[in-house]
């Protein structure tokens, strides 16, 4: 595919431990296309986390340069991140991080609100994307009523609401049993189909990276190898 939705080059990331330095990322090149999902797996430890955070421009690379649609995320100031933030990206956490005194509706329309749509349409867009992850019946239902699988549809909803280019998920199955990280896996290719939505998701679980794209490791800050699974749609 020649859209290329994210694209980072020569990425570094050291960090200050008392007196002596710590390379956690060294070096990685990685181009990200439209549609397209790609799962990052690596043992603890290798940057797979640090690597998501300044790609989704929660952290500052030590060096090189990250470019998402056509812009240089890591030279924008904090304010014009998070708005970037907002209109392109997606986050899903292995913790859902809803907000527990509001409803499912409530949190999905969040991101909307924020980037200034007027209630009404927030929640019908909202009421929308539920519908669409199959929780029609659980719109005005709080977290705390809700099971550990709905929480993370919840999240996924919220995540990809505002129809980011971009979604990053870190270990969106890990909190969950078989059953529910299989509904999970499902999902997330539905919306990658429905949606056009491309996505880097860290995880442990082969099954879930085998599902994707393509997969790439890191190893020691290092990106080692790449494994085409599928073909995109």
């Amino acid at each position: 595919m020649s859209d290329v939705i994210l694209h980072c080059r020569d990425l570094v990331k050291v960090y200050e431990d008392a007196a002596e330095q710590v390379s956690v990322l060294k070096g990685i090149n990685l181009s990200v296309s439209k549609g397209e999902s790609i799962a990052v797996v690596g043992s603890s430890g290798s940057g797979k986390s640090t690597l998501l955070h300044i790609l989704g421009t929660l952290d500052k690379p030590t060096g090189g340069e990250v470019h998402i649609c056509g812009h240089d995320v890591a030279t924008l100031d904090r304010k014009s991140q998070a708005a970037f933030r907002n209109k392109h990206l997606g986050f899903i956490y292995q913790f859902h991080h809803l907000l527990m005194e509001f409803t499912a509706l409530e949190n999905v329309a969040m991101p909307l609100l924020i980037a200034g749509c007027d209630t009404h349409t927030a929640e019908q867009k909202a009421k929308l994307m539920l519908e669409k992850v199959g929780l029609a019946h659980r719109i005005s239902h709080k977290p705390a009523t809700l099971s550990g699988g709905e929480r993370q549809r919840v999240a996924i909803a919220r995540a990809v609401v505002t129809q980011p280019s971009l979604v990053l998920a870190d270990e969106p199955t890990g909190n969950l049993d078989k059953t529910n990280a299989q509904r999970i896996y499902e999902l997330l290719m539905e919306l990658q189909t429905d949606l056009g939505t491309s996505f880097i998701v860290v995880t442990h679980d082969l099954e879930l990276a085998s599902r994707l794209t393509r997969i790439v490791e890191l190893d020691e800050g290092v990106l080692k190898t790449s494994t085409e699974c599928k073909s995109v749609s």
